[in-house]
């Protein structure tokens, strides 16, 4: 479903929330110019470049799909949203216990 960029977010972190207890979600940037049309075959004349690309900002959990599409002009302010997003949502991560080989414990 293709939303705007502060619904994004919202919707983001509505699906972080779910996402906490069992299952986990993903999220995607890509540079998009703008074609929804598939490349010509060879002979036909190409797509033409686009004035300025554009950041499509996907997200997933299960069944449940988001996207966006980002301006260049609006970049900024959507990562900085994206990142406030981030340190605020991702406080359920787990700590990666470091095991200690015998060599190393013997050696040092």
């Amino acid at each position: 479903m293709l939303v705007d960029n502060t619904a994004f977010i919202l919707a983001l972190e509505k699906l972080a929330i779910s996402a906490r207890g069992s299952s986990s979600f993903t999220v995607n940037f890509k540079r998009w110019d703008g074609h929804q049309k598939p490349k010509p075959r060879e002979g036909k004349p190409p797509l033409p470049q686009p004035k300025e690309y554009l950041c499509l900002m996907r997200a997933q959990m299960k069944s449940k799909k988001l996207s966006t599409i980002v301006k260049q002009v609006d970049v900024p302010k959507m990562m900085s949203m994206y990142a406030q997003f981030m340190k605020s949502n991702m406080d359920g991560l787990k700590r990666v216990k470091k095991v200690k080989s015998k060599t190393k414990a013997v050696k040092g």
